[in-house]
């Protein structure tokens, strides 16, 4: 038996990153209907850290399974939880906001957990033959673009409740920033529903090959 203690991964420094923009997006989530002051930095912050935690696992070479799963599903419910208040402001639009939430967590699961199956490293891997869309929106700058542009739609529509925000020429700056980002967050919609596509066609994949194996294994035990 091996003398060295075993690591506890659960208190790896991006993990605990991770566990801080929990109690963060929690205390977003209290604050949100109310105060968008507090539940506004706390958001941001906790979107900021996302942003950290990967150049934490690289430098402290910590990257684990189980940061990826956190950080994806920390994420996730910080977007749905805004997204959720957005259809309580914005009841007209309710159906776009559960839309969006229906696709942004049920495509990105999909492709996670495809991923693991298929023995990826990280949902973030690809290979020369994988979708040229995947290829493109996975490379470092186009993924935090998207990321970003996609939270500041989103984060400007819950602000705009509140307030028009700073004015630049006389115009919101809030709503501007919501303008141009619009585009931006439809693309990012699109491509989770690529992301599905990809998962799908990789499951069907695994499919084929288990029905292959029981075959094989059927033939054989006729033989026999």
């Amino acid at each position: 038996m091996s003398s060295k203690k075993a690591e506890n991964i659960f208190l790896f420094v991006p993990n605990l990153i991770g566990y801080g923009r929990i109690v963060l997006a929690v205390i977003s989530f209290w604050y949100m209907p109310t105060n968008y002051v507090i539940s506004g930095w706390c958001y941001i912050i906790s979107v900021f850290l996302d942003s950290i935690d990967g150049h934490a696992a690289r430098a402290f070479n910590q990257s684990t399974k189980f940061g990826a799963m956190l950080d994806q599903l920390t994420d996730r419910c910080g977007t749905m939880g805004l997204l959720v208040t957005l259809s309580y402001f914005y009841p007209k639009y309710m159906f776009l906001f559960q839309l969006s939430m229906c696709i942004d967590v049920a495509c990105h699961w999909l492709y996670m957990q495809t991923s693991v199956m298929v023995g990826k490293t990280s949902h973030k891997a690809f290979d020369v033959n994988e979708n040229v869309i995947m290829r493109i929106y996975y490379q470092k700058n186009v993924l935090t673009f998207m990321c970003m542009t996609n939270e500041i739609f989103y984060a400007c529509l819950y602000l705009l409740y509140f307030t028009p925000g700073p004015r630049v020429l006389g115009t919101s700056l809030f709503r501007v920033s919501a303008i141009f980002c619009a585009p931006f967050a439809l693309i990012k919609s699109l491509i989770s529903v690529i992301h599905a596509y990809v998962a799908c066609q990789d499951l069907s994949a695994i499919d084929i090959q288990d029905r292959l194996e029981v075959r094989r294994r059927d033939q054989s035990k006729r033989v026999e």
